[in-house]
């Protein structure tokens, strides 16, 4: 499982000119999983974020989770993240979860979010052609691979 993290002011997430999903100060998250994936790396992976101290405190430090700055959650599914790019020029996604693998995981890892978090994790819409579009706050931008924990 691969998660791109953003801290965003704002971000949204647009399927045919409607917006499906929205948020204020938090995480938009892209997110890809692979046929490996199981409920360990949606559970490590989820709590990861959920106490991630990337949030500003009182004097300017990266000291604050999510959690503690009330933030919200964006989660957009994203296969390209496994995208295999070593050998010619265009991508293989050879690695990334078909989508009857990986949409279970990603809607068991929106609710164990939102189980962490105690709110609603805003969505796109699974497979479609999303238009994603933000405000990076910093800008931070964190990359967390559930089979890679460094």
């Amino acid at each position: 499982m691969r998660v791109l993290i953003q801290r965003v002011k704002e971000a949204n997430v647009k399927v045919d000119e409607k917006i499906t999903g929205e948020i204020k100060q938090g995480f938009l998250l892209l997110v890809g999983f692979e046929n490996a994936d199981t409920d360990e790396d949606l559970t490590w992976t989820a709590n990861k974020i959920s106490a991630l101290r990337i949030f500003d405190d009182e004097n300017g430090v990266m000291n604050k989770s999510i959690l503690e700055v009330d933030g919200e959650i964006l989660c957009v599914s994203q296969f390209t993240l496994f995208a295999m790019t070593k050998k010619g020029n265009r991508p293989s996604y050879f690695k990334a979860a078909k989508g009857e693998i990986s949409e279970p995981l990603y809607n068991q890892f929106c609710e164990k979010l939102k189980s962490l978090l105690n709110k609603e994790i805003k969505k796109g819409i699974f497979g479609a052609d999303m238009k994603v579009s933000l405000i990076n706050d910093g800008p931070v931008t964190i990359w967390i691979d559930s089979k890679n924990k460094e």
